[in-house]
């Protein structure tokens, strides 16, 4: 049995949908199993990480996402592994490196659950991706509502990596030896740019879309709905800093499943529909 947090998360769904359709045993968590929509052949469960134990039973391996159990990491693993849980999958973040400034608020959120595995007696693997391809879901609501995007750093630069490679990637750990104690650090194939994501997503839709550069200083909560306030700032200084930087591109996915990563212009493709009217 693999338990899946996160399970209605871009990531945990694309991974629940490839161990279920590969014939594993999935219990997928979710504080809503009601509206879950995951395969049938998935057994979802509520999340109350109050309980952790009852959420482990005749569970050998987890996928953990940084966020599912929040300060209370440690308690979490310590009831997966009571439970017989032996391995854990971690989905951390590209910003865990040396040399990284670890006041970061996204640091300081991945870094945690990152000593907490490594404490906690459990065989772990750390999946750290740089930036995600579903970043651009922040676009949807105005690309739906007319063909002029505004946003910040046009020219920020990212290699942004699809869900479903990630989730590829997870799997292949979950389900193969040899992923142990690994750090496998994760991206897309290819630098792109803020402005020629929004045309790739225009070319997907066959309409032709235009950015429109906002200055940081005015980005607020409408440009950045999901982005708690007190990390925005943080983004901010992230986004300014990749403006003619050149991405970490890694061929990690490749090297682990077998298959090159997905370009933006393929995820786009694959996500018109949260794009359309």
């Amino acid at each position: 049995m693999i338990v899946v947090t996160g399970a209605t998360g871009n990531v945990g769904r694309a991974l629940v949908e490839r161990l279920t359709a590969a014939g594993r045993p999935v219990r997928a968590l979710t504080r809503d199993p009601q509206r879950a929509g995951l395969p049938e052949t998935a057994e979802v469960v509520r999340f109350q990480p109050d309980d952790p134990a009852a959420l482990f039973t005749g569970a050998t391996k987890l996928f953990l996402y940084v966020q599912a159990a929040g300060d209370r990491t440690a308690e979490f693993l310590a009831a997966a592994r009571k439970a017989g849980v032996r391995h854990v999958v971690l989905l951390s973040s590209a910003i865990v490196t040396e040399g990284a400034d670890e006041t970061h608020p996204i640091h300081v959120m991945h870094a945690g659950p990152e000593r907490a595995i490594r404490d906690s007696g459990l065989e772990w693997t750390s999946l750290r991706p740089g930036a995600f391809a579903t970043n651009a879901f922040q676009w949807a609501g105005q690309i739906r509502a007319g063909d002029t995007v505004r946003g910040v750093f046009a020219d920020g630069m990212s290699a942004p990596i699809h869900e479903d490679d990630i989730a590829a990637v997870a799997e292949r750990a979950l389900l193969d030896d040899g992923h142990e104690g690994a750090v496998h650090r994760l991206s897309g194939p290819e630098a792109i740019s803020n402005a020629d994501q929004v045309a790739a997503i225009g070319r997907a839709l066959g309409r032709e879309l235009t950015f429109t550069e906002v200055p940081p200083e005015e980005a607020g909560p409408e440009l950045f709905p999901h982005v708690p306030p007190h990390m925005l700032q943080g983004l901010l200084n992230a986004f300014r800093a990749s403006v003619g930087a050149t991405p970490e591109i890694t061929d990690t996915v490749e090297k682990v499943t077998g298959t090159p990563a997905r370009t933006f212009a393929q995820w786009a493709e694959d996500h018109t529909s949260a794009f359309r009217p």
